[in-house]
């Protein structure tokens, strides 16, 4: 396993890292283990945000109390906050839910626009006081459009850039690393499995692995998952002829019109999951499962019917998809399942 140094931070890390989000769908004594067999297995990189519900006080639980020591780990958290006086109350929220007297990454969440100084909204210079401070060590930003995250890496301003990233990504998206390496910042990748979408992580890490300067966090909820990205630690996949097949014969399928499930989209002005209705008939097909078939989801998909095409979700998605269309095509595949026209 490669150790990667994210740009100017000078933080190095394994190219292995654990992304927290799922850990908030399982129990703490659940979590705690999972974290702790990461960090036993070699993983020294994880992050988390304020949005995920209780991941970071699964985290803090994980490694507050002297389990690890604290230097011996890094721990990126972001905020969703819209104004400075929002912007400290997540982070001291932060700061005590993950036991720690400092974050090793502070990243803006679903970067929007680039903040920065003097741009009239203070956010910026929040990030600024908070390093005086030393309450934060690196300054980071979270993006899922890919003009705002080019801004970001470009700006000068931040340290390291988290952006989805997998091998579905398309020039653009792969050029964006190289932006980051001319510019020294670091390139966190966040959903390198499409969100559930990809499942062959063999492949994954292969395609990963080809780049110098990324450390990919990968959504962690089950210790099956955890043992899978583990064992590369001492054989990482390298990029085959076999992988490189496998990964063309995904792109034709996937890329397109397909929802990342990224979430921008939301929220429906009439209740609709979009991120995940709309996805709905490629997770049945690529990950099958019967709680998909289960009352609250087939509640979930009936909204569809609710859609008035508004017009709110189209502005919103950075992919320009036709969601309304999606959507109908979605709840019409969900149909044939139930109907057992189709199997899961």
């Amino acid at each position: 396993m490669k150790n990667i140094v994210l740009g100017r931070t000078g933080i190095t890390v394994p190219q292995n890292g654990f992304g927290a989000l799922p850990v908030q769908r399982v129990s703490l004594e659940e979590a705690v283990k999972l974290l702790r067999k990461a960090y036993d297995g070699g993983m020294r990189f994880f992050d988390t945000a304020r949005a995920y519900s209780d991941s970071e006080e699964k985290v803090g639980a994980a490694f507050g109390d002297g389990y690890v020591k604290r230097e011996d780990i890094i721990i990126a958290t972001k905020t969703g906050a819209k104004t400075p006086e929002e912007f400290w109350q997540h982070l001291e929220t932060s700061l005590e839910k993950l036991k720690t007297d400092y974050i090793d990454i502070y990243q803006f969440h679903l970067m929007g626009q680039c903040w920065k100084p003097g741009d009239g909204t203070g956010m910026y210079e929040c990030m600024l006081e908070a390093k005086k401070q030393g309450k934060i060590r690196h300054i980071g930003g979270t993006a899922h459009k890919v003009g705002v995250a080019k801004e970001i890496a470009e700006s000068g301003l931040y340290e390291t850039l988290q952006y989805p990233f997998s091998y579905l990504a398309d020039d653009k998206e792969k050029e964006l690393v190289k932006i980051c390496n001319e510019n020294n910042v670091g390139f966190i990748c966040m959903k390198g499995l499409a969100g559930g979408l990809i499942t062959h992580s063999e492949a994954t890490m292969a395609f990963v692995s080809q780049f110098d300067g990324a450390v990919p966090i990968w959504g962690i909820q089950r210790e099956k998952e955890l043992d899978e990205w583990l064992s590369f630690m001492d054989k990482t996949p390298v990029m085959t002829d076999e992988i490189k097949a496998f990964i063309e014969s995904e792109r034709k399928e996937l890329m397109g019109n397909f929802c990342r499930g990224c979430g921008y989209c939301m929220p429906c002005t009439v209740g609709i999951q979009i991120n995940q209705c709309n996805r709905m008939s490629l997770m049945l097909r690529r990950a099958p499962s019967e709680s998909w078939l289960s009352d609250h989801w087939q509640a979930e998909m009936n909204k569809i019917e609710d859609c008035v095409r508004c017009g709110a979700c189209l502005s919103k998605c950075p992919y320009e998809l036709q969601i309304p269309d999606l959507l109908v095509k979605n709840l019409e595949d969900y149909r044939e399942v139930l109907a057992g026209n189709r199997t899961v």
